[in-house]
């Protein structure tokens, strides 16, 4: 069965609960600082573990002490439905513990 894209109301709620995170061209967006490159790596490889465990991958951007998503549901048609926003709670929870802001 395919995914379902949200409605902009859910949409809007849903992204209540993820302080720091965006929607722009219909990918939901957020960009981690850390301490250093080597911080900013582990949480890339932290996030990949978790994308392949949901098998809904994103675009990472790593910078010098920084890790850009960008996610959307490629199989959607490019819109966001609820596979992005599980993935966005689940990076939510385990940034802080590579001390991301």
């Amino acid at each position: 069965m395919p995914t379902q894209p949200l409605s902009q109301k859910e949409i809007e709620d849903r992204l209540r609960e993820l302080p720091g995170w965006a929607v722009e061209d219909d990918r939901l967006l957020r960009t981690y600082r850390l301490a250093d490159h080597f911080a900013a790596t582990a949480l890339v490889v932290h996030v990949a573990q978790i994308q392949q465990e949901l098998d809904h991958h994103s675009d990472l951007t790593l910078g010098y002490d920084t890790v850009a998503v960008s996610v959307h549901t490629h199989s959607a048609g490019g819109v966001l439905t609820e596979k992005d926003f599980t993935l966005a709670e689940r990076v939510q929870g385990i940034a802080p513990g590579h001390g991301a802001t």
